[in-house]
């Protein structure tokens, strides 16, 4: 990545995304920039229930993650992660994107959190969230080259499940009492979509 003088480190796109932003309906998706991190910590850490997060992350952590991990990925041409911001409009309304990436393989995980307003919204969060799948399916399989998607639901997401599925994500198993969620054990339900699908 080439920083002009005054950019921060971490701004710019993805090398590997041919195109520096996806769009679906009213939805702008383009590589997460440190402006973000602060607003995405947020939402983890209010959202820790949905996640696989095992406390809340401090500022310090985040910016060390994202410096360590995110910003390096955004210059190579087989990144172990791709982090997109997701806007409706000017506001950034969640991120998301691919994870554990594996290029030997052609695989990686789907990742995806919204804002508390928008997941307060059933409706306008499952439209966000099915524009957000078709669209990371059109940049994994299309651009990327990818060939195999997954994802681990915990199970009391019904709604997160369906969106999934009619994404066109197949259920592939449930691991049995995978988490312990305020308490007492939970099944997490694993989904993939293959390029062929």
């Amino acid at each position: 990545m080439t920083l002009q003088a005054g950019e921060n480190v971490g701004s710019g796109t993805y090398r590997v995304m041919p195109n520096s932003e996806l769009l679906s309906g009213s939805l702008c998706m383009s590589a997460i920039q440190p402006e973000h991190i602060e607003l995405v910590r947020q939402w983890r850490n209010a959202q820790m229930d949905e996640l696989r997060q095992s406390h809340p992350i401090t500022p310090e952590e985040q910016e060390k993650f994202f410096k360590e991990n995110v910003w390096p990925d955004k210059a190579v041409d087989k990144p172990a992660q791709i982090l997109l911001a997701i806007k409706e409009g000017r506001r950034l309304i969640g991120y998301g994107g691919l994870v554990y990436i594996n290029w030997e393989h052609r695989r990686a995980e789907v990742s995806f959190l919204l804002s508390e307003e928008v997941e307060a919204l059933p409706d306008q969060r499952s439209q966000v969230f099915l524009d957000f799948l078709n669209s990371i399916k059109a940049l994994s399989f299309v651009d990327l080259g990818l060939n195999r998607l997954t994802t681990e639901t915990f199970a009391h997401r019904t709604r997160h499940i369906e969106t999934l599925e009619t994404a066109g994500f197949k259920r592939e198993g449930t691991l049995r009492e995978h988490i312990v969620m305020n308490g007492k054990y939970a099944n997490s339900i694993l989904h993939a979509v293959i390029a062929s699908d």
